[in-house]
């Protein structure tokens, strides 16, 4: 994989945890502070992450390996015509949702963990920075129906929470800064722009 004069710094987590809100929030934050950044996320905007949205509302799922195939073509998408080029401009990419994503949803439902991190990583550029926010299955789900009322799409069953937060607990890359989300928003943050700053914003140039 290619050197980048940017930095890519993920979110991942179960559904409900917080991600897209810690995203903007360090967004404006590395923006108020004269660094160049972009927020992208996956599902993306393209044509194939409109077809992974349009699944998941739907409640019917795919196939386990036709569901693979289908965010493999979106990552790949997003990948070539947004993240690269980005990390290329030397900005900090700052993603909501990745791989890890893919090999914890995908997992859970038969597929290998390790094969679908070989095969993402093989063209995925690996972050520089991971936050991994931690919740209870059932406070997620909670926060997800206190938003939507009862409406949880096909990825948010307990059962299957569950089997995706196993995955994600036995993630160990040297990257990764697990992130309890229990507590309030301002001390999730707090954390968040403590390892950015040490991290990336501190020799970033």
């Amino acid at each position: 994989m290619c050197d980048f004069s940017g930095k890519l710094i993920v979110f991942e987590g179960i559904d409900g945890v917080g991600k897209t809100s810690m995203c903007k929030y360090l967004l404006e934050y590395i923006k108020v502070r004269g660094y160049p950044a972009v927020y992208l996320k996956e599902p993306s905007e393209g044509e194939y992450g409109q077809k992974i949205r349009e699944m998941a509302r739907s409640g019917i799922r795919m196939d386990p390996l036709s569901e693979y195939e289908l965010f493999m073509k979106d990552r790949r998408e997003n990948v070539e015509k947004n993240i690269i080029p980005a990390l290329m401009e030397g900005k900090l990419v700052i993603l909501d949702r990745y791989y890890f994503s893919t090999m914890a949803y995908q997992g859970a439902v038969g597929l290998s963990v390790d094969k679908i991190r070989m095969e993402n990583e093989e063209f995925a550029p690996v972050p520089d920075l991971l936050f991994l926010l931690e919740l209870s299955v059932d406070e997620s789900l909670k926060r997800i129906t206190g938003k939507r009322g009862d409406v949880t799409d096909a990825f948010e069953t307990r059962e299957y929470l569950l089997k995706v937060q196993r995955i994600f607990e036995q993630l160990n890359d040297p990257y990764i800064v697990r992130v309890p989300s229990m507590s309030s928003e301002k001390e999730v943050f707090g954390i968040i722009t403590h390892y950015v700053e040490e991290k990336i914003l501190f020799d970033y140039q």
